[in-house]
């Protein structure tokens, strides 16, 4: 078993760009993709993004035990880490990379303890959120409205990880996120 680093915040913190910058500053760092049920958006792509499933193939893997941790993180839609996507990436010895839900990433804490380094990513605001969601123009207004009343609750969630980093300005917010993965990677 080798390390991991998650990456949890609320949909539109800036989570993703996050690690998309450190995914290229850390050759060793390689991403975890997670399985969903839900249908991809926009340019998405299955194996790469994520691992779109059925809900019937999800519910088969969740019955066979294929993964690590799983939700149902809104209605009818599950995100899962599966065992076979974790293995891949330790048997060429390189450090995990989770951008997962915020009781994803509390899970996979409680799971491996030590060898995992959890950072919340927060938005300045609740508003800057919404203006974010706002922006990607990849959700409805009704999925915006679940987006950020569910951001809501996931903010109380950041005392329970390793890290907040406040993404107010996004270089800071990677330079902050790199001196502490160079220190988790130094332990």
């Amino acid at each position: 078993m080798g390390k991991l680093v998650i990456f949890s915040a609320p949909s539109g913190s800036g989570k993703t760009t996050i690690v998309r910058r450190l995914l290229s500053q850390f050759p060793q760092f390689e991403f975890s993709i997670s399985a969903t049920s839900r249908q991809p958006r926009g340019t998405e792509q299955h194996g790469v993004d994520y691992y779109f499933l059925s809900q019937e193939e999800f519910a088969e893997k969740v019955a066979s035990d294929s993964f690590v941790e799983w939700e149902e993180v809104y209605a009818g839609t599950c995100y899962g880490t599966l065992r076979s996507e974790m293995e891949r990436i330790w048997a060429k010895g390189n450090v995990i990379v989770f951008d997962v839900d915020v009781l994803g990433g509390i899970n996979i804490k409680r799971i491996f303890g030590e060898d995992a380094c959890s950072i919340f990513v927060q938005p300045p605001s609740i508003e800057e959120l919404e203006r974010r969601l706002r922006g990607r123009a990849t959700d409805s207004e009704e999925t915006i409205a679940k987006r950020v009343a569910k951001a809501e609750f996931e903010l109380s969630k950041a005392p329970e990880f390793d890290h907040v980093v406040v993404n107010d300005d996004l270089d800071t917010a990677v330079n902050e996120t790199v001196e502490i993965i160079n220190k988790f990677l130094a332990e």
